[in-house]
């Protein structure tokens, strides 16, 4: 947790609620379907639901951020990660006011777009 000391005591943001923050962030992004660690049938699938979706990592009140998510298809992969990078950078930073140092995104599927009604 990072703790920043104020006039009355102390404030503490946990890791969670950062994680929280960067997978919202991201979803925010045209083009993520989802914010997953993926969902494979085999062995490294089952572990892989072990793992979070979001990973956030305090050292000295810096953080580093990974977020696992699934791309709409026909997304442009490389734009795409590049604006949750820096979304999810700017919502943790303007909201919290703790610094990111990396994002670090990985694209574990693709989600078929949705149907035109």
């Amino acid at each position: 947790m990072d703790v920043q000391k104020t006039i009355g005591g102390s404030l503490q943001i946990s890791t969670e609620v950062l994680a929280k923050i960067a997978r919202l962030a991201a979803l925010e992004i045209d083009g993520v379907a989802e914010v997953t660690t993926g969902g494979s049938q085999n062995v490294r699938g089952l572990l892989g639901r072990l793992q979070k979706p979001v990973n956030v990592v305090l050292e000295d009140g810096i953080a580093t951020v990974t977020v696992h998510l699934t791309a709409v298809y026909g997304s442009k992969i490389m734009p795409l990660c590049e604006k949750v990078q820096e979304n999810v950078k700017q919502t943790i930073q303007n909201m919290t006011g703790i610094t990111v140092a990396r994002v670090d995104v990985l694209v574990v599927g693709l989600a078929e777009p949705a149907a035109q009604a």
